[in-house]
Formats: structure tokens, C-alpha cells, sequence
């Protein structure tokens, strides 16, 4: 059923891709007729996902706010990738429905603090997968230090530094629209933001370049060292015991990291590089308004994803979730039921 429910999701997110950009073509070339229906399945589709994105992430966040037993270390990282993922689906995505008409009409102070809390949002989000990248390298690759180096102090340290330093650069990046809200914009009903090349280069490293790059050296060492030691148990056990049983679930082992890690990486590249695109051209981020807004919404289907990716294959999450829907969770004493 989750393969299922993932594949179902994907294909959700992708067709409602396709519609945006159809729409878009046709505001290029056709902005006198835009067909109705059109419009209406975009609404449709982008209030399922957003409604989704919002039900996938709560149900994380109540799972592992209230069963005692699930504030562990890395599920505090799983929390706080869920609030971010939470308020995209909460307050970015339903925004995104304004600019379906290409006309924005919520005023230029609350343009700027859209666009603040949209960079704000989406930075702890890639932030949150950077900490939880070093978790699992710290727990695989040094398993012996990983309870006395990642403790639940350290753990809420590192969470409330990632939501800080969000703030902080998201301000100082965003400082010119705040003190003079609409600058850039070029006519009436417009949203844009401008950023510069010093700007948009320190944006591109800080929330792209070098959190991917922590992500995927980490993640692939983590995967060579889960490989080899999946192996080192398969030829262990086939030495002692001679029996082929041990040869199956160590390949289960290994196909399960490389799938893990292989989702991981893909999707957030698949996700995040679009939207980084005019950076690497050196282009201004205020051109083609319209197709940024294309690419900002394949950003924010990350936030989408990443509680399928990381939570909703976990069984405790399952078991959490079949305790919610059956409202078991309201019995007193039920935050000490037993879920792993």
C-alpha cells in the first residue's frame, strides 16, 4: 500500500506540473483565452496536494509529539523536517493558486512576507535533511560514539540553530524588499522578487550547493559502509550456520539502503535544481516571473515527498497512523503505548 500511495502521489505532483505549465504556454501565447476547466483542475489539483502535504506531515507530528517512546534523536530531525514541510503545505502552496491568473492582489506587504516565509520555510526544510543526513552518517558510520555524540540536547540545539539561521539569512537576503516593500515591482498586481548576482550567489551555496553536496557525500558514504557491512553479516552467517537464509536478508538489506538513499538523492535533486537554474545561467531571478513560479512549485513538492521518503515507510509511523485514524490516541495513558 505506501508503494502504491507514493507512486499515486508522484503522479498527482507531476500532473499538476504539466497543467501549470500548460497554462503558462498559453498566457505567452494565447493571454487573450486560457480555457476555464484548466484552471479549475489546477485549483483542484494544487488544494489536493497542499491538503495532503498537510495531512501526511501532522500525522508525523503527532505521532512523534505524543507516543514517548518516538523522541528519539533522529525523530526529533523527522519533527522538525515536518514543521517546515507542515507550513509549505499549510501557507505556500494554497498562496501559489493566486498566481494561477498571474495577478497578485494581496498587497506588496504581504507580498514581501510571503516571499520572506517561502524562503524561510523551504531553507529549514533543505536544513532539516542536512541534520538528519549527519544523524544517520554519525549513527552508521561511528555507531559506538552516536549515542554520547547525538544527544537530545545537542539534537534540540541543532534544530533551533537550523530555524535561526533560516530566519537570519532568509532576512538579510530578502533585506531590500523588506524596508521597501514592492521596489520591484514593474506594474499593479505584480509579486517579484529581485535578487542580485552577490545575492542570488550566496543564496545559490547556502540553501543548494553546499547543502547538497554535504547531502550526498554523506549519504554515500553511508551506503558503502551499509553495503559492506550487510556483506560482512552475509558471509558471517553463511560461515556459521550454512544455511542461504542469511543470503536473502542481507540482499533485502541492501536493496532496502539503495532504494532509501537513491530516493533520497533524486528526488531532492529532481525537486531543488530547477528552481536554481536561472542562478547557474547567471540570470536575474525577476525574468520570466511566470516560469520561476513553475519552478517554485517543483521545489515545494519536496516538502510534499519528504514525509513519504522519511517517515512513511518507517512501521512505527503505520502503527501511529492506524492509532490516530481509530482515535485509540485519545485513551489516557496512550502516550506510552508501545509503537516500535
Amino acid at each position: 500500500f505506501p508503494y502504491v500511495f507514493f507512486l499515486f502521489f508522484c503522479f498527482l505532483i507531476l500532473h499538476t506540473i504539466y497543467i501549470y505549465i500548460y497554462i503558462y504556454f498559453l498566457l505567452i501565447f494565447n493571454t487573450a483565452y486560457v480555457p476555464r476547466s484548466e484552471v479549475v483542475l489546477l485549483y483542484i489539483l494544487i488544494s489536493s496536494i497542499s491538503l495532503l502535504t498537510v495531512a501526511l506531515n501532522l500525522l508525523v507530528i503527532i505521532s512523534i509529539s505524543h507516543y514517548r517512546q518516538l523522541r528519539t534523536p533522529t525523530n526529533l530531525f523527522l519533527l522538525s523536517l515536518a514543521v517546515s514541510d507542515f507550513l509549505v503545505g499549510l501557507l505556500m502552496m494554497p498562496v501559489q493558486t493566486v498566481f494561477i491568473d498571474d495577478c497578485w492582489i494581496l498587497g506588496d506587504l504581504v507580498c514581501a512576507m510571503y516571499c520572506l516565509l517561502a524562503y524561510i520555510v523551504t531553507t529549514a526544510s533543505v536544513g532539516n535533511m542536512v541534520l538528519i543526513s549527519v544523524d544517520r552518517y554519525v549513527a552508521i558510520c561511528d555507531p559506538l560514539c552516536y549515542p554520547t555524540k547525538v544527544t537530545l540536547r545537542r539534537v534540540k540545539v541543532g534544530v533551533y540553530l537550523c530555524w535561526i539561521c533560516s530566519v537570519l539569512c532568509s532576512s538579510l537576503i530578502q533585506k531590500d524588499s523588506l524596508i521597501q516593500p514592492g521596489r520591484y515591482n514593474s506594474c499593479h498586481g505584480d509579486c517579484a522578487l529581485v535578487l542580485n548576482y552577490i545575492t542570488g550567489a550566496v543564496d545559490l551555496v547556502l540553501t543548494f550547493i553546499g547543502p547538497i553536496t554535504v547531502i550526498i557525500v554523506l549519504y554515500m558514504r553511508v551506503f558503502v559502509v551499509a553495503v559492506s557491512q550487510a556483506r560482512a553479516m552475509r558471509s558471517h552467517i553463511v560461515s556459521d550456520t550454512l544455511q542461504p537464509s542469511g543470503t536473502g536478508t542481507a540482499k533485502k538489506s541492501e536493496l532496502k539502503a539503495a532504494r532509501t538513499l537513491g530516493i533520497v538523492i533524486v528526488m531532492f535533486v529532481i525537486c531543488v535544481c530547477p528552481y536554481y537554474y536561472p542562478s547557474f545561467a547567471g540570470q536575474e531571478t525577476s525574468t520570466q516571473a511566470s516560469y520561476l513560479r513553475i519552478l517554485l512549485w517543483m521545489f515545494y513538492c519536496n516538502s510534499s515527498l519528504n514525509p513519504l521518503i522519511y517517515a512513511f515507510f518507517y512501521p512505527w509511523f503505520r502503527k501511529s497512523v492506524k492509532l490516530i485514524v481509530t482515535l485509540q490516541i485519545l485513551q489516557p495513558g496512550s502516550c506510552g503505548t508501545n509503537i516500535l
